[in-house]
C-alpha cells in the first residue's frame, strides 16, 4: 500500500522560507518520479515541481528560483525548500506519485503566506 505523508506546512511572513517534507513508503521510491502540486479552493491541483529518480528537477515558471525539490533515496523522503514566498504562494501543498499507472497523493500540508 502505497502511502506519503507530508509535513512542514504553516503560516509564514512574505519573503519568508519553508520546507516540506514527505515520507513515503510502499513503493520502490528511487525508481519512482516524484512531485509537489498545490491548490487553492476552486481551482484545480497545479504542478509545482517534479523530480526524476535520479534527480533530475523542473519547475512550474512562477517558482523558479525560488522553490527547489529534492530527495532522499536512503530514508524515501522528498523535499520542498521554498523560499521569498509569496502571498500567491499561499495553497495547500500536496505530495504525489504513479506506481502503474494509479495516482498517489498525501493528505497535503498548509501554506499561508500572510503578514
Amino acid at each position: 500500500q502505497v502511502r506519503l505523508v507530508e509535513s512542514g506546512g504553516g503560516l509564514v511572513q512574505p519573503g519568508g522560507s519553508l520546507r516540506l517534507s514527505c515520507v513515503a513508503s510502499g513503493i520502490n521510491f528511487k525508481i519512482h518520479p516524484m512531485d509537489w502540486y498545490r491548490q487553492t479552493p476552486g481551482k484545480e491541483r497545479q504542478l509545482v515541481a517534479t523530480i526524476t529518480g535520479d534527480g533530475n528537477a523542473n519547475y512550474t515558471e512562477s517558482v523558479k528560483g525560488r522553490f527547489t525539490i529534492s530527495r532522499n533515496n536512503v530514508r524515501n523522503m522528498l523535499f520542498l525548500q521554498m523560499n521569498n514566498l509569496k502571498p500567491e504562494d499561499t495553497a495547500d501543498y500536496y505530495c504525489h506519485t504513479c506506481r502503474a499507472g494509479t495516482s498517489f497523493w498525501g493528505q497535503g500540508t498548509p501554506v499561508t503566506v500572510s503578514s
